[in-house]
């Protein structure tokens, strides 16, 4: 992927191109990809939304606080969901932090505070010493946490990630997918917040054709 053309789309949304641009109704294959074959979802009943993402993403680091204001005010019928993204070995090291961290009870406290050690503390968390020293600092056993990563439940986990990357045809982050049917990359939402206003529309969609009961 293409960092500086991200950059630079990215950096549009302070200009009124990316307002005008969500003005209209988000066209397919424009602002949104449909996918085929649709992909079956975990939690029958309600309208799914996956972030695929990756922790050394420098622009999944900035969409992470206009999620946590974002999330809040979905739908009741909306169920959103995070997928580390798995394109090649070391995004797979990530997955395996994100699924450790998950295991042991530590997600919801440990996932912003680890995205900020890497982007902010530039902590070099491919270094066992200060990873060590971060997880210590944190709370939490590193011995625990070296078994849990090693467990199949977690190896299991990443390698279903990297399944679920490819079934969607995930190639960056951040991307963004609704009840399997649809996808939304950082390029086609030209903004962050151009982004989630796809994916509303695209919520709003699944709901009024009543795809969620299927």
């Amino acid at each position: 992927m293409n960092l500086r053309r991200r950059t630079l789309m990215l950096a549009l949304g302070l200009a009124p191109l990316g307002a005008l641009a969500q003005a209209r109704q988000p066209a397919r294959g424009v602002d949104y990809t449909e996918l085929s074959p649709v992909q079956p979802v975990e939690t029958p009943g309600k309208i799914e939304v996956i972030e695929f993402f990756w922790y050394g993403c420098p622009h999944c680091y900035t969409l992470e606080p206009l999620l946590e204001r974002w999330i809040p005010k979905l739908p009741a019928d909306a169920q959103f969901r995070r997928v580390p993204a798995v394109l090649n070995p070391n995004w797979a090291d990530d997955a395996v932090v994100f699924y450790a961290f998950e295991a042991l009870g530590v997600l919801g406290r440990l996932h912003r505070p680890y995205f900020d050690a890497l982007h902010r503390d530039r902590l070099k968390s491919r270094e066992a010493t200060a990873m060590n020293e971060w997880l210590q600092k944190n709370g939490v056993d590193v011995k625990k946490y070296d078994a849990t990563a090693k467990s199949f439940g977690v190896q299991s986990k990443v390698r279903r990630a990297a399944q679920l990357s490819a079934a969607y045809r995930i190639d960056g982050t951040p991307a963004l997918a609704v009840h399997g049917r649809y996808t939304v990359s950082a390029e086609q939402g030209r903004t962050q917040n151009g982004m989630l206003a796809t994916v509303d529309y695209l919520i709003g969609v699944v709901r009024k054709a009543g795809l969620a009961a299927k």
